[in-house]
C-alpha cells in the first residue's frame, strides 16, 4: 500500500511538472524563498561587531559580502525582469551598520520576487547586458542568479563558523 501511494504521488508530481510551460523560471522562483530565508537569517545571525570581520587580509568583510549580495540581487533581477533597478536613496557602504545592510538585503530579495513574478521561459534566449558590459542570455542570468545565492550562502556560513556560530541550515530543527 505504501509503495502504491508513493508511486501515485510521484506520478502526480511528474504530471504537474510536465504541465509547467516555464520549468526554468518556475524553478528559480521556487528556489528564491529558501535562499532568501537562509541568507537573511545568516546576515541577522552575525553580530553587528563582526560585520567588519575578514577571514584573511585578502578577503572581503562580512559587511561587504552582504552589500555584494544585495547589489547582485538588484542588478540581476532588474535585468532578468526587465524592470528598472532599485537604487537606495543614499549609496550603501560595507561599513554601514548591520540594521541598514540587513534591511537593504531583505528589500533586495523582495525586489527580486517582484521582478521575477512575470518572467517566463519564452524569452530565455534574449540577450541581456550584465555588469561590465558583458552580454548573456536571460537563461544564463537566471542560472547565475541562483548559483550566486548558493555561493553567497556558503560564504556567509563560513564566516559564521569562523566566528563560532552555527549557520542557519546547520542548526537543529525546532
Amino acid at each position: 500500500m505504501r509503495n502504491i501511494l508513493a508511486f501515485l504521488l510521484l506520478v502526480a508530481a511528474t504530471s504537474v511538472l510536465a504541465q509547467d510551460k516555464n520549468p526554468v523560471s518556475s524553478a528559480i522562483k521556487e528556489i528564491l524563498p529558501r535562499q532568501q530565508k537562509n541568507i537573511v537569517a545568516a546576515a541577522e545571525q552575525m553580530p553587528a561587531d563582526k560585520y567588519s570581520f575578514k577571514p584573511t587580509p585578502d578577503q572581503i568583510t562580512f559587511g561587504h559580502l552582504v552589500l555584494h549580495i544585495l547589489e547582485s540581487n538588484n542588478r540581476y533581477c532588474s535585468k532578468i525582469g526587465d524592470v528598472p533597478e532599485v537604487k537606495p536613496s543614499a549609496p550603501l557602504k560595507e561599513t554601514d551598520d548591520k540594521d541598514k545592510l540587513v534591511t537593504a538585503l531583505k528589500a533586495s530579495f523582495d525586489f527580486c520576487a517582484s521582478a521575477l513574478e512575470k518572467v517566463n521561459d519564452s524569452k530565455l534566449g534574449d540577450e541581456l547586458e550584465l555588469s561590465g558590459g558583458r552580454k548573456a542570455t536571460r537563461a544564463l542570468a537566471l542560472i547565475a542568479l541562483s548559483s550566486g545565492w548558493a555561493d553567497h550562502y556558503g560564504s556567509a556560513a563560513m564566516y559564521l563558523r569562523l566566528n563560532g556560530l552555527l549557520p542557519p541550515t546547520a542548526q537543529p530543527k525546532k
